[in-house]
């Protein structure tokens, strides 16, 4: 899991764990896709382990994902998996946010829209794809001038997301 801190348009803080997964399988795809084995996790930490420190970066923030909705229904189900409570946050989805403030762009990928944007990543890289959401991020904040995630939400006419104890609310295009 890797975590980019943004305050003022700026990265202040960059986080990432490892983690070992329960049940400890590793699917091949997902092997090849981010090229972490069994051997890479063995000794790490499970999710229960670290949440209390992983939290308090979600915790009454907003978050930003790409696809968030797929981010948002794993961390719901390793929350349900290890019985703990839900966080309360807000949170913005950067394929929809470059939707609304790129609409002539033929793909909404993360890595098509870095490279629209000129951002250097290792794509499926934790780090590396949290780099890349708050460049995004940065970036149409700055295309819209305004100094913060409400405002462009409200500028682009996005619905945030939010997750609270026992449910949560997908993040949407408004009409």
């Amino acid at each position: 899991m890797g975590i980019i801190k943004v305050e003022a348009g700026e990265i202040i803080e960059k986080q990432h764990w490892y983690i070992r997964p329960k049940p400890f399988y590793f699917h091949p795809y997902n092997v090849y896709i981010h090229g972490i084995k069994p051997e890479d996790v063995r000794d790490e930490p499970d999710f229960s382990e670290i949440w209390r420190e992983i939290s308090t970066y979600l915790e009454n923030n907003l978050v930003v994902a790409h696809n968030a909705s797929f981010d948002i229904s794993v961390l719901r189900h390793v929350l349900d998996l290890y019985d703990l409570d839900y966080p309360q946050f807000d949170y913005l989805c950067t394929k929809k946010l470059a939707e609304k403030q790129w609409p002539h762009l033929d793909k909404y990928g993360l890595k098509s829209i870095a490279k629209f944007l000129d951002v250097k990543f290792k794509h499926h890289d934790a780090m590396e794809d949290a780099y890349a959401c708050a460049q995004i991020a940065v970036s149409a904040c700055k295309s819209q001038n305004v100094d913060c995630l409400y405002s462009l939400a409200r500028e682009l006419r996005l619905g945030l997301g939010k997750v609270y104890q026992g449910g949560y609310r997908p993040a949407r295009i408004r009409s």
